[in-house]
């Protein structure tokens, strides 16, 4: 079974939706997508807002602990991508001497705001290692996860949680870019298996001519019909 954690915030509950409707679209292997919705984690997580960032973003970095740090698992941002390839063959990449693999970005972004028009606008900040996070293959058992609990995350800064830390250089494995193409910076790419709209989706007004928007469209569309 592939273990895919998903973002999810409210406030784009559609593009989580398109997302997870693109990743069945072109499975060939059973999978679950568990929704990293906050609500779910009260009971033992209550990260509160920090460096002004949203509180969901940290949980992907409890991952492994809610899988008692075994097996593997996928982590993507979710809401604001889609997929167009086999999650399979993304699963298939995992590296058991790895505790965490990622595309590694290194670009100054294009866009000064992002989710232009919303009440979500905000500054789009550059920072070292950005992007990294949003697409992981996590190997949970790695001990190097232990040091992540629902404790710690709540003391950690996003710096230290997104750019990684508490691991070595050399322990942060890569993956090909295409695996997390970021359309509004890096343009059209026919190649792109998972295509990640960073700066807003095209169902938001101002990005709806954003590359791959007709793609992202007409996943939403067949998200939406109904056989008669």
């Amino acid at each position: 079974m592939i273990n895919i954690f998903a973002g999810f915030d409210q406030r784009e509950e559609a593009g989580y939706h398109a997302f997870t409707s693109s990743v069945l679209e072109h499975a060939s292997a059973p999978f679950t997508v568990t929704p990293l919705h906050l609500p779910l984690f009260r009971s033992f997580y209550a990260p509160g807002v920090r460096d002004g960032s949203n509180a969901f973003v940290y949980t992907r970095f409890l991952i492994p602990f809610l899988q008692g740090y075994t097996g593997s698992a996928i982590f993507c941002d979710g809401s604001d991508m889609l997929m167009r390839a086999d999650i399979a063959e993304l699963w298939a990449l995992r590296d058991p001497y790895k505790p965490v693999q990622v595309v590694k970005h290194d670009y100054s972004t294009k866009w000064p705001r992002k989710y232009l028009g919303t009440k979500m606008e905000a500054p789009n900040e550059d920072y070292p290692r950005k992007q990294w996070s949003s697409v992981m293959i996590l190997n949970c058992m790695h001990m190097s996860w232990r040091k992540l609990t629902p404790e710690s995350v709540q003391k950690m800064t996003g710096a230290d949680l997104h750019q990684f830390s508490w691991l070595q250089e050399n322990e942060i494995g890569e993956l090909p870019k295409e695996w997390n193409w970021l359309v509004q910076e890096d343009g059209p790419n026919p190649d792109a298996k998972l295509l990640h709209f960073s700066s807003g989706v095209p169902l938001m007004p101002a990005h709806a001519n954003s590359p791959h928007a007709a793609d992202y469209m007409r996943q939403c569309a067949r998200m939406n019909h109904v056989t008669d």
